[in-house]
């Protein structure tokens, strides 16, 4: 009753209300609950506005509006795991920000201590409170947990459909009614909706995570794994029984590793998803990984690539013969990019074989082999049947061992355009890789004529990032950002409140004239070969990413924290 006393005597002190109203208030409390400033509002004798002005005025706590024009939560996702969405919806919260062991908090009563120490448990934060209005608040909550609330209100239902056996062990479940489980209404619904949602969110991975006493549900998007509501760890069985059928994979075997893979037809277009399961100690793990050609522009152009990079690769693949290889770590975009050469060079008077684990993009007019180890189909085994097939181009989707890498050299060193991957830190690192594996440098000399690394940085959210100062940014002394105004990320509806929304391309383009096919040849160090492609133009991963940073596509951290090793 302290607190009911204090705000009216605040009202009381401040002109708003008579003692006569507050003796009403309190009465209608008595006989049916609530809280004293929301029944003065029922009554008519003040405005929401007017208490929350007051109380932020003589708490010292800041009022803001949520929303459009006003305060938005930060792009951390983390924050959404701090509260959950029951948590913030049912005490009218909102996390705004986090600064080490201090979080910001939206609420709509400030007097209400026990709320305030709840969320200090809840967090392990010291909460420095915001006042806003019941409406913002609200609205503001089912925008920022949007997502994470139509995904668990799916689930739930879910759950209500589920039969009383759903939990048997799996020791106790046979094959037949495994089988059956899975097949069952409520299971085909919740894997229909965690593959629509991956794409909707476009997600490039779902991983589907068996734990002691929970199943782990998350979905990797632009590079980044995020967790969603996961289903109930007793539809474990049946949800990756299901997945296994789909996949045409063998549902008794759960010892082993399996590949495989389906695919679903979602909005008018067809989705490729290809399934990998391993064994754990909890049982099977799952990802699927969401191959939407819709989704992946198969064009240079629109790879995000400056026009100066563009040049130098579409100079490097005009040569009539010769090595051209993709390097950086994996998820880098490497295929994605051999995939657009592929379809620039395509044409009827071409030829042009690829051999691939997997095929991950179905090319018109291109030979798209799969490898398949356990018959003996391996990237050497076919390698060497290509150079029968009369091809004026090939594709091996990645060099792994000297053997591939001798039949690539002297496919190019014989007429052929060979493109491969690598996984290197950068483009002068892979002459280096190669070289080690056993390849003679005069050779790899004679042969190689481009090297492209690269890197997929993700790009801002344009609807909510925010523009500050770079001066007093800590960049490597070889850099220069120069007074350029860049932005960071906020999160908005727009990307989920993120604060990223897409990827683009950066790239280190080493283009080899004879000058530097001399240094290869004589096995100069791969820092004075960077210094010589450097003097004909290449730029660093770094300085190519710095440039989308100068241009406002993404954030220097991001940068950073992708061409730094």
């Amino acid at each position: 009753m302290v607190k009911h006393i204090k705000i009216g005597e605040i009202l009381l002190k401040e002109g708003l209300i008579t003692e006569e109203q507050l003796k009403e208030a309190i009465e209608h409390q008595t006989k049916e609950g609530g809280k004293l400033g929301e029944i003065l509002i029922k009554l008519g004798y003040i405005t929401e506005e007017q208490i929350i002005i007051v109380l932020s005025k003589q708490l010292s706590i800041p009022y803001a509006t949520l929303g459009s024009g006003g305060l938005e939560p930060a792009a951390d996702q983390n924050l959404k795991e701090l509260i959950p969405y029951e948590f913030a919806i049912r005490n009218l919260v909102l996390p705004i920000a986090r600064n080490l062991n201090s979080l910001t908090i939206a609420l709509y009563d400030p007097l209400d201590l026990i709320l305030i120490d709840n969320l200090k448990k809840l967090t392990g934060c010291e909460i420095n409170p915001i006042i806003t209005s019941r409406q913002d608040i609200l609205k503001a909550i089912e925008k920022y947990y949007g997502r994470e609330r139509m995904l668990r209100t799916a689930i739930e239902a879910t759950y209500r459909e589920e039969t009383p056996e759903e939990t048997d062990s799996e020791d106790a479940l046979s094959l037949d009614k495994l089988i059956a489980k899975s097949e069952e209404a409520p299971v085909v619904k919740l894997v229909d909706l965690i593959i629509k949602q991956a794409i909707e969110d476009n997600a490039s991975d779902i991983h589907i995570e068996p734990q002691r006493d929970k199943l782990s549900l998350r979905y990797r998007i632009d590079g980044v794994l995020y967790e969603v509501p996961p289903p109930s760890k007793s539809l474990q069985l049946p949800l990756i029984s299901r997945i296994k059928i789909l996949s045409k994979m063998n549902i008794a075997e759960k010892r082993l590793p399996q590949d495989g893979g389906f695919t679903v037809r979602t909005e008018n277009k067809l989705v490729d998803l290809r399934t990998a399961t391993i064994p754990t100690i909890y049982g099977e793990k799952v990802v699927i990984r969401i191959l939407d050609r819709s989704r992946v522009p198969l064009e240079l152009e629109k790879l995000g690539f400056s026009p100066q990079e563009l040049r130098l690769i579409r100079k490097g693949i005009a040569f009539p013969y010769g090595l051209i290889l993709l390097t950086g770590p994996t998820g880098s975009g490497k295929s994605t990019t051999l995939y657009a050469v592929l379809n620039e060079l395509n044409s009827p008077k071409k030829n042009i074989i690829t051999i691939e684990d997997p095929v991950e993009y179905r090319l018109d007019g291109i030979n798209q082999v799969q490898v398949k180890p356990e018959i003996g189909l391996t990237f050497a085994n076919v390698l060497r049947s290509f150079l029968r097939q009369d091809p004026d181009i090939i594709m091996v989707g990645e060099t792994r061992d000297l053997e591939t890498a001798e039949i690539c050299v002297r496919a190019a060193l014989t007429g052929h355009t060979v493109f491969s991957s690598l996984h290197t830190n950068n483009s002068v690192v892979a002459i280096t890789r190669l070289i080690d594996m056993g390849i003679p440098p005069y050779l790899l000399a004679s042969a190689l004529r481009l090297v492209v690394a690269q890197r997929l940085p993700r790009k801002l959210c344009p609807a909510c990032k925010e523009p500050y100062e770079a001066k007093k940014e800590r960049l490597p002394p070889e850099v220069e950002l120069g007074p350029a105004v860049i932005y960071k990320p906020k999160g908005c509806k727009e990307c989920n409140y993120i604060g990223f929304k897409g990827r683009t391309a950066i790239g280190e383009i080493l283009l080899l004239d004879e000058e530097l096919q001399e240094a290869v040849y004589k096995r100069v160090f791969s820092s004075e070969i960077m210094k010589l492609a450097r003097g004909k133009g290449t730029q660093t991963l770094l300085e190519s990413g710095l440039r989308k940073v100068r241009e406002g596509i993404t954030s220097l951290e991001e940068v950073l924290s992708i061409t730094t090793f």
